[in-house]
This record gives structure tokens, sequence and C-alpha cells, in this order.
């Protein structure tokens, strides 16, 4: 009846969430389960830390170097941070992976997103939030990373965050990771099934449905012999 061709151009997907929602964690989940997403490696003009690979975690350049791209407008989106350092998602090389068929994620906050989605309206966005304030300060504790100064500067980071919540498309709750992880596939398997994300649907005139119905093997063509008696 009909023959739907969808386009071959991957999504571009947007995770965001305020610190230890387990964002990160999701994504690992997906990018093990699934060969056709792959996660955007951002540019950082900050210090490489202990045990970072250079394109894996990051890729590391200078602050002149970084600035340099900006003039070049290299990148998608970019910020500078606390302490001066930059962050920016790279805009070739994820224009190049989504025009091979692939979803890419980005790992990005509220306002890099923001940019993201001006300039590439289809943008998938998804807030990943903890179930509540008390859990996300367990997790931030838990982490040991942070005295109670920087726990609060977070706090305030996050409450910021989760008004702005209303731009994003979704919002998954991380209260159960597995559940979180399946939510998060069934939003993207509902994005693709979109009758927006088709490239093209053909569907067959009414003579070739005539024709397929009534002549086709479907029907017996034997004639019937209406004066025969059927009884």
């Amino acid at each position: 009846m009909s023959n739907i061709k969808h386009r071959k151009r991957g999504e571009l997907i947007i995770i965001s969430g305020p610190t230890c929602a387990g964002k990160g964690t999701i994504i690992r989940h997906l990018l093990k389960k699934h060969d056709e997403m792959t996660l955007s490696i951002s540019y950082t003009s900050r210090p490489m830390r202990g045990g970072e690979v250079d394109g894996v975690d990051y890729y590391f350049v200078s602050r002149e170097q970084f600035e340099e791209k900006i003039k070049n407008n290299d990148f998608l989106e970019y910020a500078k941070v606390r302490y001066g350092e930059y962050f920016g998602t790279p805009k070739q090389e994820i224009e190049e992976t989504l025009e091979s068929g692939k979803d890419v994620i980005l790992e990005i906050d509220v306002q890099g997103a923001q940019q993201v989605k001006e300039l590439f309206p289809e943008t998938i966005l998804i807030f990943i939030l903890a179930p509540s304030f008390e859990e996300l300060k367990k997790r931030i504790k838990a982490r040991g990373l942070e005295n109670n100064e920087q726990i609060i500067d977070r706090f305030k980071t996050a409450y910021k965050e989760i008004n702005e919540i209303n731009k994003y498309n979704y919002v998954v709750v991380n209260d159960e990771l597995e559940e979180a992880i399946l939510k998060v596939e069934s939003i993207l398997i509902a994005e693709k099934c979109r009758v927006d994300r088709i490239e093209e649907i053909a569907v067959e005139n009414e003579e070739e449905i005539l024709h397929e119905f009534i002549i086709g093997k479907e029907f017996d063509n034997t004639p019937v012999d209406y004066n025969k008696d059927t009884k």
C-alpha cells in the first residue's frame, strides 16, 4: 500500500541536567547498547587532569587556540566558565557524523542547549533530574570532591537549571537507573517514528490498488455459473 523511506541523517540529541543527576551514567549505558549512537567530544582550554585522555575525554587546546576557533566559527556553542576556561561543541565533526547516519549525543548545559537548538531546531532535548534535592545533596556529598561552599554553589546552579526545564522536550527522573535508561530509549524510538522525520512516503494510486486486489492472486478468477443449482 505504501513505501516509507526514513531519512539517513542521524539525530542530534542533547542530554542535560544538574550535577549528580546521573546523566553521564545514562549516556554511558546508551552508548554500550546502541552502536548507532556516539557522544560528541567537546573542546576545552582547561588543563588536562590525571587520568584524562586527549581526544577521549576532551580535545585539550590552549586558550589562544580556542579563541582562534571562536573567530573561525568552529563551534555549535561555547561558554566561558569559572576561572576563565572555555568549553565548546565542535561543528564540523558533528555535521559529518550526522550525515553518516549516526545519532550524536551532546552532554551540555542549558545555555549551550539553547544555542544548539537555534541552529538545529529538530534537536531532541532531554533533561535528567534527580528524584529530589535531598537525594541530589546525598549524591554530591558521596563524591567527596567539594567543600560546603562548593556544594552550595552547585545547588544554586542546579536550581537555575531546573527552572529552565520548560525549554526541553522531555524530562526523565533518574530514580531507578534501568527505568530511566528505558525511558530515554523510548523517547528516541518515538522520535524516529514521527511523521515529520520521514524523508519520503509513496502511496500507490487507486488503479494500482484495484489491480492488486481484483486481478491479483488473492482472488479466485474461476467463472461462476449462477444458473447452477447450489442446493
